[in-house]
């Protein structure tokens, strides 16, 4: 869990998701969309639109915006065209990656996401090719710059946490999808919840050397800006150093 504790940091020091805010509200609105039409446009009913619907919450987007995505999602303005999308893959040094979107043209997002791989040094696998590598887990990450960590962690686990992961002013707790928003209720008034989502987490991951390791984060980078891509997951691991030069380069 590691090397997805690392790129999260990475990502979050970078200010993602203020830079490209626009895309941040698109994908949020897709996500809601979906869900909505898979399992109805209830948030009581439906646990993906509860998450989904309070991601976008904890992001600031306009709670209209949420209201008409899961009309939407629903049917109630017309058939919503997405379809989700899963697509497997290896970086460099054979580090595995799973990408998820959502898209009203498989053939394009496809096509984009091959092309992606290609520049940096990565290709396409078959169905199930890594799948098999990685778990549905909860991920909640936490700012503990003003709270104390070993006080957030019991509450967790008593929760029914599985794991946890201190990192610098923040906590990554690992949860059961099942057990994720009981978890969150219980944390919540006492620290700030940055993100809750259902992730896909590696059994296992490569350490990567600082060259393979900056190629392989421009690779899911990269994924990650395309407009149909949701999610994008993968096992590779790398030093602290690395971390604290990436740090420095985006202070």
């Amino acid at each position: 869990m590691s090397g997805h504790s690392k790129w999260a940091q990475i990502k979050r020091q970078k200010g993602v998701a203020d830079t490209r805010r626009g895309q941040l509200f698109t994908k949020l609105t897709r996500e809601i969309i979906v869900a909505a039409r898979q399992g109805g446009g209830n948030p009581d009913t439906n646990f993906r639109l509860r998450l989904a619907v309070q991601k976008a919450r904890d992001s600031n987007m306009p709670l209209d915006n949420i209201d008409r995505a899961i009309k939407k999602g629903s049917g109630e303005l017309g058939p919503a065209s997405l379809s989700e999308l899963t697509i497997e893959g290896y970086g460099p040094k054979g580090v595995a990656v799973i990408v998820k979107a959502f898209t009203d043209n498989k053939n394009r997002t496809i096509s984009e996401i091959r092309n992606v791989f290609s520049k940096h040094g990565g290709s396409l696998s078959e169905s199930g090719g890594v799948a098999w590598l990685f778990e549905n887990k909860g991920v909640i990450t936490l700012d503990t710059k003003s709270t104390d960590p070993d006080e957030i962690s019991l509450l967790a686990i008593d929760a029914g946490a599985d794991d946890i992961s201190e990192g610098k002013d923040y906590l990554e707790i690992y949860t059961t999808p099942q057990t994720i928003e009981n978890v969150r209720k219980a944390i919540e008034k006492k620290a700030r919840v940055i993100s809750a989502e259902v992730s896909l987490l590696p059994s296992r991951t490569i350490m990567l050397e600082e060259k393979e390791a900056l190629q392989t984060l421009k690779l899911l980078d990269h994924l990650e800006e395309l407009d149909d891509v949701q999610w994008v997951f993968s096992n590779m691991d790398f030093a602290d150093s690395i971390t604290e030069k990436l740090r420095e380069q985006s202070a």
